[in-house]
């Protein structure tokens, strides 16, 4: 069994370390994660770290118990952090605490990832992320309450062409790990990097929950 606490501390190390690198127009370039940019994706990766379980039902009250409403408030509170002050936080909280280090730490790793891949595909600069953690990635993403994976995927057949991974029946959608996981997570991104008769179904779903 993979030790996935190690691998979302990883996958945070590499994101600050990749992050140190941009410059100040990079921080604000609109992400893939809808309205947010770079450093609003950052703020909601460390936005839950400093909680504790009180105050993390306490926003997630204020949310109405909805994540598309509570993700939101923890960026808003983090509105007046400069980017030095995100990484510092990052930096401080590698290792998933809280909510995040629910399943093992893997909604740190699923966040952490997908977030980090959020990042480099709007701003151009892709990466060869480390097997391992889309390993264990790929199979949580597709229970994973906060994804709309469950419903885009259903009756289709998922397989890694650089992974030893696949995932159900019908039609068949093909691509590398890092794309499938982008995909999964709702990315119309992603979608260009797929092939098969799978991926107009995706696709129409994708766009389907997005307009």
């Amino acid at each position: 069994m993979p030790d996935v606490m190690r691998l979302a501390a990883e996958e945070r190390g590499d994101l600050t370390d990749f992050l140190e690198t941009l410059s100040p127009d990079q921080w604000e370039t609109r992400s893939l994660c809808e309205a947010w940019t770079v450093r609003e994706v950052v703020a909601h990766v460390v936005s839950y770290e400093q909680l504790g379980m009180p105050r993390t039902v306490a926003r997630l009250l204020r949310g109405r118990l909805s994540l598309d409403r509570t993700n939101p408030i923890g960026v808003e509170e983090q509105a007046d952090a400069s980017p030095a002050d995100l990484l510092e936080r990052l930096r401080a909280n590698l290792r998933p605490r809280g909510i995040t280090a629910g399943f093992g730490g893997r909604i740190g790793l699923t966040n952490g990832l997908i977030h980090h891949q959020d990042i480099r595909r709007a701003l151009g600069v892709p990466r060869e992320v480390p097997p391992e953690r889309l390993l264990a990635t790929l199979p949580f993403s597709l229970r994973a309450i906060a994804l709309p994976s469950r419903r885009d995927v259903r009756g289709l057949r998922l397989v890694a062409t650089d992974l030893d991974w696949r995932h159900g029946y019908g039609l068949e959608v093909t691509g590398q790990g890092e794309a499938l996981l982008m995909a999964i997570a709702g990315r119309p991104a992603a979608l260009a990097d797929l092939e098969g008769p799978g991926v107009p179904v995706l696709s129409g779903r994708i766009a389907a929950r997005l307009s």
